[in-house]
């Protein structure tokens, strides 16, 4: 019998999560320090997060026979990733369990056209955009729009799917490189620095957010976050108010990292959300009362958020697969493993690759300047090893 939404879900009761990447697995380690059990769905029989799963369903996230066992099984599902079927999950929801965030929500957040829509409608700043469905959409005068960036509307991430356009005739060439997709153009903006925040949003309406992470990207991927953010503390208060606002316009029930644009002048836009923990927060598992991780398994759950203050200021930085060797070869982690005040994060995945996020690594410390230099010289350490 399904429980009243009211009623918290308490261990042992089994968990569902569709995705068995690093979230996925960093969901199910937090879970599992809990006292819940964890069931992962994911079509990768090298999935991350099977290593720490009480079941590992190795299927499809349409495969019927694995969305039964699911709702026969769980009693609360999440995912770690926008882009699963949002019809499994509406379908699993329709079963009776508790399913966040809703299938509706990750819909809204697969499509840049309908995102960027939900968040202008819902009153929120964004960069002046353009939905772009056909070749024919495009007026004469892009004025509005250049120098833009030319994105897919559907499964970009990590600067995928993206091209950079100044000129009406770029635009076009984009679109056929991008194979006529639909599309967003956007305005590029004069930025001063990108941060997001992460925000867990409860049924019963609890919504708190974390310190918002300073982020800085190199080839389109995510390289270091810096918390406190170097930011005014007017656009730390703006940022997150913005960020709970848009969770509550959704009716979103879960995590859900929202990243922003600053502007000259202090300006926030927001570039895009989604619907899940985020790279860009995952300083939380070392610095603040509650990881994002917990929070999520507290949201699925009907339980109050945890605290979100932050312990001591923290640099995140992103392990590739650049800082492997050619061969596969592990780094020497002795500089991460004897600095008494970084922590590593490894995800488990057997093969590394150019580009491919393999870990992270924290580093805390008395100031976010002291922590970014501190993580700066190990990520060279660990770069010159690779080309000694």
């Amino acid at each position: 019998m399904t429980k009243p939404l009211s009623t918290p879900i308490l261990p042992p009761a089994m968990l569902g999560i569709l995705g068995g990447g690093q979230l996925g697995r960093m969901f199910a380690t937090a879970a599992k320090t809990m006292g819940y059990g964890v069931m992962v769905l994911d079509p990768d029989p090298q999935a991350p997060a099977a290593d720490f799963a009480d079941v590992h369903l190795c299927k499809p996230y349409t495969d019927q026979a694995a969305l039964q066992q699911m709702a026969d099984s769980c009693a609360a599902i999440t995912t770690e990733f926008e882009n699963v079927n949002a019809d499994s999950m509406r379908w699993l929801a329709a079963q009776g369990l508790r399913v966040s965030p809703s299938g509706d929500c990750v819909a809204i957040a697969q499509d840049r056209i309908a995102e960027k829509t939900f968040i202008r409608n819902a009153g929120l700043a964004t960069a002046p955009f353009l939905a772009v469905k056909n070749a024919g959409d495009l007026p004469d005068d892009l004025s509005a729009y250049l120098p833009g960036i030319l994105k897919t509307a559907r499964l970009g991430y990590d600067g995928k799917g993206q091209v950079r356009v100044k000129t009406v005739e770029d635009v076009r060439f984009a679109l056929s490189e991008l194979k006529h997709q639909p599309c967003v153009l956007e305005k590029m903006m004069p930025l001063v620095s990108e941060i997001s925040v992460i925000v867990t949003r409860t049924r019963a309406g609890e919504v708190v957010s974390f310190p918002p992470a300073e982020n800085e990207h190199a080839n389109g991927i995510l390289d270091v976050s810096i918390v406190p953010a170097r930011i005014a503390d007017t656009v730390t208060a703006r940022a997150r108010d913005m960020a709970m606002t848009l969770a509550e316009r959704l009716d979103y029930v879960g995590v859900l990292a929202v990243e922003f644009f600053v502007l000259e002048g202090d300006e926030l836009v927001i570039n895009e959300m989604a619907p899940r923990p985020h790279n860009s927060g995952h300083y939380t598992l070392d610095a603040t009362l509650t990881t994002q991780f917990e929070q999520q398994v507290r949201a699925m759950c009907g339980l109050y958020p945890g605290k979100t203050d932050l312990l001591r200021p923290v640099t995140m930085v992103n392990l590739l697969g650049d800082v492997w060797g050619e061969d596969g070869s592990e780094p020497n982690w002795e500089i991460l493993m004897t600095a008494p005040n970084s922590k590593l994060h490894l995800y488990g995945k057997k093969e590394a690759r150019i580009g491919r996020k393999m870990g992270h690594f924290n580093v805390l410390a008395d100031d976010a300047t002291d922590a970014l230099e501190q993580a700066r010289a190990i990520m060279e350490t660990l770069g010159n090893q690779r080309s000694a």
